[in-house]
């Protein structure tokens, strides 16, 4: 489904649908942080629909301390039944689980070289710049997401499949995958050419 406005489809019309599409979707990601708090919101997505976890982003934000993987990697079975219980979230105890395993897999892989850089370093440092005209050429999974997820598994990280790592990879910018039609694809191409 494409738009009058030229606008990714999947976008819809409900303005914080809207608005994430505009101002981050594809948008490249630098920052340690905020790349792990991607990878987490996506893992909790899985089963679910984006929307679902965009409206909720500010409570997961305020139940698991800004999403620091410093903090949360100290977090034990109290801070589970905590969140178990907060219906600001996805209540899924695998899930909640996993973000403090992947936590403390990231605290790893950022003191080794910078979770930033590792991520970077398997799309050589810049943007892939995808050239879809429709949504149904978009994929689902590539080769490179699935070579992404199987490492970041060998590295502790749950809930990090090759689709759930190829909606990250767009979503952060490591790959652009607005259409040739919307707006955004070329202001995000040329945001990906100042790295």
């Amino acid at each position: 489904m494409e738009t009058t406005s030229g606008r990714c489809g999947w976008a819809g019309s409900e303005p914080i649908y809207v608005a994430y599409h505009d101002t981050e979707w594809g948008v490249p990601e630098r920052d340690s942080r905020a790349l792990w708090e991607k990878l987490v919101l996506d893992g909790f997505q899985a089963g679910l629909s984006w929307i679902t976890i965009l409206k909720k982003r500010d409570n997961f934000r305020a139940a698991f301390a800004g999403f620091n993987p410093d903090v949360i990697a100290t977090w034990g079975e109290q801070e589970v039944m905590r969140l178990l219980a907060d219906p600001g979230i996805v209540r899924h105890r695998g899930k909640i689980e996993a973000t403090i395993g992947n936590a403390r897999a990231w605290q790893k892989i950022e003191a080794e070289q910078g979770f930033d850089r590792y991520l970077w370093d398997f799309v050589g440092g810049a943007p892939i710049q995808n050239r879809w005209a429709t949504l149904a050429e978009v994929p689902a999974a590539t080769p490179l997401s699935a070579a992404l997820s199987k490492d970041l598994k060998k590295r502790g990280f749950r809930f990090c499949g090759p689709t759930i790592v190829y909606a990250f990879m767009q979503a952060v910018g490591m790959v652009n995958d607005h259409l040739t039609c919307c707006p955004c694809h070329d202001r995000v191409r040329r945001l990906g050419t100042h790295v």
